[in-house]
């Protein structure tokens, strides 16, 4: 089995298809996770925000954003924020699957997209919204060497935090929050491996966990 099928087959596992449609005052929002086979190995493609947004400037983060009334599902809005922000066109996204959704400390409902891209792909970011977009090996996010944890609680305990030197560039990037969590969580799901550091959350049955913890937080609603 080639690396692309056994990376698909092994996501597929924590594949959701819970509808939360059912929660219409919850804002919802999905983000892209973009994976890619580069000399043999696994990416992961990232953004930079631009310095120019009120929220979040000049930090990494996963293409996507908040649903619109025209999106057809959480798919539709992954891929439509990618095309907007980055020029990634839909018809050439392999979507894999969605995982299981997360709250945010505002109490945005996100649903995790996760895909395989082209590995041609050349990005043009919408420089409203994206300053910068590069790629990280997978199995950066299991490795301790460029890893620290902050001692501030997140989703999933500890906020993790990587360093990160693209060699193309020579630019070193913080990926940090949300975003080194969810790259940790595809990261343990895609390779099956686990992590050389503690990640704050259950490696043997990390959805059930997923599903307390957003059902923990909505009953605070």
């Amino acid at each position: 089995m080639d690396l692309k099928q056994k990376t698909v087959d092994s996501l597929k596992k924590y594949e959701t298809d819970e509808d939360f449609s059912h929660l219409p005052a919850l804002p919802k929002a999905s983000v892209l996770i973009p994976l890619l086979l580069k000399d043999g190995q696994l990416q992961l493609l990232l953004n930079v925000r631009s310095l120019n947004l009120k929220n979040h400037a000049g930090e990494v983060c996963f293409p996507g954003g908040k649903s619109e009334s025209s999106d057809k599902d959480e798919i539709d809005t992954a891929l439509r924020e990618a095309h907007e922000e980055i020029g990634l066109p839909p018809n050439t996204v392999e979507v894999i699957c969605k995982l299981f959704p997360i709250i945010n400390k505002t109490g945005l409902l996100i649903t995790p997209v996760v895909a395989f891209i082209e590995d041609s792909f050349q990005a043009h970011p919408n420089p409203h919204e994206v300053s910068e977009v590069f790629t990280v090996p997978l199995e950066f996010f299991t490795k301790e060497a460029d890893h620290s944890c902050y001692p501030v609680p997140s989703i999933f305990g500890p906020t993790h935090s990587f360093i990160y030197t693209d060699p193309s560039t020579g630019n070193t990037h913080q990926i940090w929050g949300l975003t080194a969590a969810l790259a940790i969580i595809v990261a343990v799901f895609a390779m099956e491996k686990k992590p050389e550091f503690e990640v704050g959350f259950s490696l043997k049955d990390p959805v059930s966990q997923f599903k307390d913890t957003l059902n923990g937080r909505l009953s605070k609603l």
